[in-house]
Parts: C-alpha cells; structure tokens; sequence
C-alpha cells in the first residue's frame, strides 16, 4: 500500500483528492492537513464523504507526514512552495498541484509577482506526454487550462506542423477555487458568459512553456472565459497548419501519439457533461481543408487538477496508469 498525505485538505482539489483516492485499491491516506479545521473530522467538513472517513484533520506538522510514501499538496500558489522542499529532503515524493514548481524560476516570479522559495526542478506532471514518472521525486501538475489546451494539439505539434494556433477555453466555476468571490458570486455569473483576464491570464505561459518545449516555435493564443456550470472545461483550439492535411492523416497522427493512453477518447462531440466527473479527455477535430478546429473536454476538478495527480503518483509508483481512476462519467 502507498501511504499518502495531503497538504490542504479543505478545498476543491482536496476534497476531489479524498474522494478518489478512497477508492483507489493501492493507496491509504494517512494525514490529510488544514489550519482553520484542524480537529475536526473529514466528513464532517466534505459531507458527501459522510461515513467514510474517520480521520480528522491536523494542523500542518511536517514531523506527521514521515511515513508517508508520497504527498499530495493542494495549497494555493505561494504556499506549497513553503513545505515542499523539506518533504523532499525527508525522502517524501511529492506531488503539487499549485503552480510553485510547473514554471521556470524567473517565468514563474514574473507571472505570479512572488518570489520563489527553495526552488527545486520538477517533472511536468502531464502523463500523456512525459510517461516515465519512475524517477521523479517531484511533480508539478499541470493547470486545468493547460491540461485541456496541450492535449487538444499535442500530436501536431510534436510534428511541427503547427503555424499558429487560438485557443478559446470556457470552464466552470470550481476552477476559481473554494473561496467566494465577487466575480464567482450566483447573480454574476449565472445566465451569463464571463470572458477574463483576456490576454495576460497566468496559464499562458505554462501552455507557451510545454508546446514551444514540444513543438518548436508557434504563435500561441489563449482566452479564457468563465460558464455557469460548476465542473468542466472545453477548449476550442483554432489551428493553422503550416501544409495541408486531410482528415485521415490528422486522425492517424493522434491516434499514433495517444495509442497508449488509457484517459483520451475521440469523440464526434467534445462536451463538458459528458466527462464529468472523470479522469478521461474526449477529443474531436473538425477541417473545412482550411482550417483545422479541435475540441477538447475535461473535468476541471478530475483531469484537470486531482485526477490526473492520482494518475501520476500512479506512474511515479510504477502501477497502470488508469488504477483507482476508472469510474466513469456521470451523464447527464
């Protein structure tokens, strides 16, 4: 069994966190931490946990988590970064799920307006492309955009044969995070489409990182946009290809790329509500012999955020990639 820790257990990737990993036959969490709750019982803040956990949550107390295999840290930006390097020096492998370590040093302190504390390298924690996790003692998950607009082009741009490529993203209103907000308060967003942060949103530089890393250099665009619906991001990718190509070489190209992928799905219709509340990336691509569109859709909370963290601990530990992960969509 792996002994696992979580490092803020209060929000929405942490309740996700304890939700999956209840189910998942080769883990045990063993800590799971939050200053405002600490000593009181997991089901009783997570309610839909009801009877199944009896742990309680700690206050943060490195010295708790020392037999633990691996930790899971779901604090916000600027926190992680406070606790992960004494992890590792305690030999614990660690999984963040902030942006503290998915980022180059300077690109991460530019982009955040916070300077980083005991930086260490991380491996990108998107599984579809960096497969072998047996080495790496720190894993940077990715963010729930980027986790939807990297997959969507992927295979392309690992064949260089993008040119330039738009990426219009509408999620729901978890990925703004357990706090409210006035931007994520019921009258604002309901019955309504909120685009943001239209140029500078902080997940760009994390989609140009990984695809420019990938694929050489493009021109990348992104908008993201926030929907009244509580789970979910699809991501609409607008590519211009540097040759033409038929369909039947584009489906040939992904299906090549993605053929050991257990989590990604081609579909005629890439929908939120139809992976929700799964680890899975439904893929559809559509070509007028001019342009090429591809559709991603993933669970923000699951694919984009906790899931696909379980789904790397998986790799780390040299277990299928799809154990404790294969609950499928809950339609509609």
């Amino acid at each position: 069994m792996i002994r696992a820790g979580i490092l803020g257990g209060t929000g929405y990737t942490g309740g996700e966190l304890l939700r999956i990993l209840r189910d998942h036959p080769s883990v045990k969490v063993e800590v799971v931490t939050s200053r405002k709750e600490s000593g009181r019982r997991i089901d009783e803040y997570h309610t839909h946990l009801r009877g199944v956990y009896s742990l309680k949550f700690i206050d943060v107390d490195l010295k708790e988590f020392r037999e633990c295999d691996v930790v899971f840290s779901a604090l916000p930006h600027g926190s992680s970064m406070e606790y992960i390097p004494e992890l590792l020096d305690m030999g614990i492998r660690v999984i963040d799920l902030s942006a503290d370590y998915r980022l180059a040093k300077d690109v991460y302190e530019k982009t955040y307006g916070l300077k980083h504390k005991g930086y260490r390298r991380a491996v990108y924690g998107l599984p579809e492309i960096y497969r072998d996790l047996s080495f790496a003692d720190l894993v940077a998950n990715p963010g729930c955009y980027p986790t939807g607009a990297i997959l969507s082009v992927a295979p392309l741009a690992k064949k260089r044969l993008i040119e330039t490529v738009v990426f219009d993203s509408k999620s729901g209103v978890t990925g703004a995070g357990v706090t409210p907000t006035e931007f994520t308060h019921f009258p604002n967003i309901a019955d309504n489409i909120v685009p943001y942060r239209v140029t500078n949103h902080r997940h760009f530089p994390e989609i140009e990182q990984e695809l420019t890393k990938l694929g050489g250099k493009m021109r990348i665009a992104f908008t993201p946009h926030l929907i009244p619906v509580n789970r979910g991001i699809l991501t609409t990718a607008h590519v211009y290809l540097k040759g033409p190509l038929d369909k039947e070489e584009i489906q040939e190209i992904y299906e090549e790329f993605y053929s050991d992928c257990y989590f990604i799905r081609f579909v005629d219709s890439p929908s939120v509500g139809r992976v929700r509340g799964s680890n899975f990336c439904d893929i559809g691509f559509f070509s007028d012999g001019e342009r090429l569109v591809v559709i991603s859709a993933i669970d923000n909370l699951v694919k984009g955020a906790s899931g696909q963290a379980v789904q790397n601990m998986n790799l780390m530990f040299g277990i299928p990639e799809e154990r404790g992960l294969t609950h499928l969509p809950v339609f509609p």
